[in-house]
């Protein structure tokens, strides 16, 4: 079990190299947040936007759940909590980007290809990761003998297309793109090479943004 010192005594280092050094940011902090861009990226620990883009306080307004996923628009009594935040900063905080981050090595998306794994997680993953099943039906469709890694691989770049398909379900997000005040993006953080790449509409594939 990790020593809980470990994070009080990295806030500490936080507020003397950090905080401490910067009262011009954290002052303007203080006053409100002015982000330009949401980031939708996945719960895992090992993939933080804000560090993979090396990003200030007060530059992502970010959104983390498991597969970094996004719900159709739905509007029903029933508690919407990335639907929420979408709304708060688009709405509100009018973000001009929705950056879709997903990465290599998901278990989310591992345990959705593997049949019956979804079913032995627990109450809420199930049925969550079926957000993404028609990335899944599609791989196994486009990549029928293609070896697992492939079709894992083509899964975690499909379930960000579904995500990016599903955010022009709200119509507020769909309105700011057709007006072009809010552009959306789809990205994939390689884990194991450090490499990113990023869907291109234009020609239907991901491409090295570096």
């Amino acid at each position: 079990m990790t020593d809980i010192k470990k994070f009080i005594s990295g806030f500490k280092r936080f507020q003397e190299n950090y905080f401490g050094r910067d009262q011009e940011l954290f002052g303007e902090l203080k006053q409100g947040q002015n982000p330009s861009a949401l980031v939708i990226a996945c719960s895992d620990s090992r993939v933080d936007p804000a560090i993979l883009t090396d990003c200030q306080p007060g530059d992502l307004f970010v959104v983390r759940n498991v597969a970094n996923l996004v719900p159709p628009y739905e509007k029903d009594a029933g508690l919407h909590g990335v639907s929420t935040a979408l709304e708060f900063g688009v709405c509100s905080l009018g973000v001009e980007h929705i950056i879709v981050l997903g990465h290599r090595n998901c278990g989310g998306i591992q345990a959705l290809m593997q049949d019956g794994a979804i079913e032995s997680k627990g109450e809420f993953i199930g049925n969550w990761m079926n957000i993404a099943l028609r990335a899944k039906e599609r791989v196994l469709a486009e990549l029928p003998n293609a070896a697992p890694e492939d079709q894992l691989c083509a899964c975690e770049e499909a379930s960000i297309l579904v995500s990016l398909e599903n955010l022009l379900t709200f119509p507020w997000i769909k309105q700011r793109v057709q007006q072009g005040s809010l552009v959306l993006h789809g990205w994939c953080f390689d884990i194991v090479n450090g490499s990113l790449v990023a869907y291109n509409p234009y020609t239907g594939r991901f491409e090295p943004l570096s």
